[in-house]
């Protein structure tokens, strides 16, 4: 099996890991800024871990990259017009692009001659039917500027849906699935039968839920206001992206303490939640009409994964779609499990975020390729 580093980046840390097959050997997470120091460093204390006697070394490295433009429909080589192809595309992805690139460059150089490929979020979007992706704006934009619903966190959304029909016992091609991927960035999926038919990011993953710095779905005449008011175009984006959430509700974008101050009956705290959980099930919803009906709603990510009551909050009021949780198990969930109510027509689980693996496949079946 190929042995691959994995550099996953995030909107607020990188994680990096070692998967040798279906097995991570290793894995750590670091701040954005330090993942090209963490590379680096791994590569110089060589070792076991790197490969050394003990294994062939690193045969690859597999490269997380939020966004693909137009032009990245699947898992691509890396190369230096490559590199710069993606470096082109930050405007659109502020919170990752950036560090993404930045992680890229160093491993190359820290890993001369080992493959290096990125695989795009949202490439698992790129199926999403013409009445899901097109925006209702003049063609100049969609077709000379690529306006369009790109989508991301495809990478979670591939993983969450093939993991949930192994933890209900159905194949994933019978199931109508709603991923919900919560973390410090969050979006949903509507997963028909293993493909992406609609998601709630759009152009650049500010859009749709409420986030922890991200404001989620706003009125478009919002910015163009601020800014005959004033405010520059370059603090309204940044504003957006890195001031609003759950942060500019409650002062804090960590949801651990948003919940914690809303338990105080901090008044801030609770709005902050029942903003977030109002948007929720609005977009779950949405999803479950984009598939026509509901199979498993699957939760990952660290708010998905790790919030029990956060998961009631989004499940709560959703029973008119089948949905309930058993509340036992709600709480007890820690990795993947089934904590659907005993009789709901529609199940929900909790699925462990494994972007590695997928990434690590795909890596796989591209650099064989690219060695013939």
């Amino acid at each position: 099996m190929t042995r691959v580093l994995v550099v996953n980046a995030g909107s607020s840390s990188v994680k990096l890991s070692l998967v040798d097959g279906d097995r991570t050997v290793w894995s750590e997470s670091v701040d954005p800024a330090d993942a090209g120091d963490a590379v680096e460093r791994r590569a110089a204390e060589g070792g076991a871990e790197w490969g050394g006697a003990e294994g062939g070394g690193i045969d690859a490295v597999g490269h997380r990259i939020v966004h693909g433009g137009t032009r990245f429909t699947g898992p691509a080589l890396v190369d230096d017009a490559v590199l710069d192809a993606i470096a082109a595309l930050a405007d659109l992805a502020p919170l990752h692009q950036g560090p993404a690139v930045d992680a890229l460059r160093r491993t190359r150089a820290a890993l001369p001659g080992v493959a290096q490929v990125a695989c795009f979020d949202t490439a698992f979007h790129r199926s999403l039917p013409a009445a899901a992706h097109t925006y209702a704006v003049p063609d100049r934009w969609r077709h000379g500027l690529g306006v369009r619903r790109y989508g991301f966190h495809g990478l979670a959304h591939e993983w969450s849906a093939r993991r949930a029909a192994e933890i209900v016992g159905r194949p994933v091609g019978e199931l109508r699935t709603v991923t919900a991927h919560l973390g410090s960035g969050a979006s949903l999926c509507a997963v028909d039968r293993g493909r992406s038919v609609d998601t709630t990011m759009g152009f650049t993953p500010t859009a749709g839920l409420v986030m922890g710095t991200r404001c989620g779905d706003l009125d478009p005449s919002v910015p163009p206001y601020l800014q005959r008011r004033g405010v520059p175009a370059d603090e309204v984006g940044r504003a957006l992206d890195r001031e609003s959430g759950l942060l500019a509700l409650a002062g804090s974008s960590d949801v651990r303490d948003v919940v914690g101050l809303a338990a105080t009956g901090d008044d801030d705290a609770l709005i902050a939640l029942d903003v977030w959980a109002h948007r929720a099930r609005a977009l779950v919803a949405a999803m479950t009409a984009a598939l026509g009906g509901i199979d498993v709603l699957a939760f990952s990510g660290g708010v998905g994964e790790h919030q029990p009551v956060l998961r009631a909050r989004v499940v709560d009021g959703l029973g008119f779609l089948g949905l309930a949780l058993d509340p036992a198990a709600n709480e007890a969930a820690g990795g993947d499990a089934d904590v659907t109510a005993p009789g709901a027509p529609a199940r929900a689980v909790v699925v462990t975020a494994r972007e590695d693996l997928v990434v690590a496949e795909q890596v796989r079946a591209l650099v064989p390729a690219a060695r013939t």
